[in-house]
């Protein structure tokens, strides 16, 4: 599913998406995982020691994509698809368990 926009060089983006509010460029089939290794200060802290974290694996393994997609908490970035118009917003924390 991951696939790089340097595949299609000089194409024009298909759509764009919102990344902490930022107007992005998005490509169809592209996810949300490789448009936030293109965005600025896109990254994740980690809970642990607040070092920034970026996707790693492309893979839903690693969990270091973990993002707000359109208001849900804790999605796998890269297993997600981009759609015109999303909103992608970078998690601080884990995410927090209703009771």
């Amino acid at each position: 599913m991951f696939k790089s926009v340097h595949d299609k060089p000089g194409k024009a983006s298909d759509m764009t998406v919102f990344v902490n509010g930022a107007e992005t460029a998005a490509w169809n089939g592209e996810t949300v995982a490789s448009v936030l290794l293109r965005a600025p200060g896109a990254e994740r802290r980690s809970t642990v020691s607040g070092e920034p974290r970026l996707p790693y694996c492309q893979m839903g393994v690693c969990f270091e994509c973990l993002v707000i997609v359109d208001g849900v908490a804790s999605t796998q970035g890269c297993l997600v698809p981009v759609a015109p118009g999303m909103r992608i917003e970078s998690q601080h924390g884990p995410r927090e368990i209703s009771k």
